[in-house]
């Protein structure tokens, strides 16, 4: 598996992170890196995205900094320069699969079908993301795709929280799940840094209950 899916896979948890002002980037990754949780997927959602990515990758150079919610080949090429080490789509988006394989980018597209599922494995991709999870079956129908397509790996990622990450874990076909319960936006906002340290602290002591 690609080193850095690794990466991901060994926390088990990828935190989705929204930022509406890039002077909230360096807090937030110093309480994620404290709380021992030093990944993110930064979402471009948000003007203060390429920013935020920037800043994260530059103070906390051992932080795994992704870019989320990513719609076109222009928001690669931005994200990677601003320091992203891997690439997020909510959905299934040919021209920048094929774009960030052939620029050797680690990428995850999202898929909710069979039809897109096969359109990852053609290409060779070991994990895709599965989005909007919880809307869409769940683990129930992770399970009902990964029955045909055993080589594929999941990073489910849409509803999840620490109430139900027990149930997609304990599947062997999911290397991690996204999830903002540990950072959300109102918590950045009124910054409350320390809390998010502390939930973040509390994913990775859950994450390893699951896992044993």
């Amino acid at each position: 598996m690609n080193k850095v899916l690794e990466q991901l896979s060994s926390y088990g948890v990828v935190p989705v992170v929204v930022l509406n002002d890039a002077k909230d980037a360096e807090p937030l990754a110093k309480a994620m890196v404290e709380g021992g949780l030093p990944v993110a997927e930064v979402t471009f959602r948000t003007d203060a995205a390429e920013e935020s990515i920037r800043i994260m990758a530059e103070k906390y150079p051992e932080m795994i900094v992704g870019a989320g919610t990513v719609l076109t080949i222009d928001q690669v090429d931005r994200a990677v320069a601003a320091g992203a080490k891997f690439i997020v789509s909510p959905g299934f988006d040919p021209e920048i699969v094929d774009y960030c394989l052939s620029k050797g980018i680690c990428v995850t597209p999202g898929i909710i079908t069979p039809s897109e599922l096969a359109q990852a494995v053609k290409r060779g991709l070991e994990v895709v993301k599965f989005f909007p999870a919880e809307q869409f079956g769940g683990l129930a129908t992770i399970k009902a795709l990964a029955a045909p397509y055993t080589q594929v790996k999941f990073m489910p990622t849409g509803g999840i929280s620490a109430k139900n990450i027990k149930d997609y874990l304990g599947f062997n076909k999911i290397i991690a799940c996204g999830g903002s319960w540990m950072v959300k936006g109102d918590l950045v906002k009124a910054g409350e840094f320390d809390k998010i340290k502390d939930m973040c602290a509390e994913a990775v002591a859950l994450v390893k209950e699951i896992r044993g």
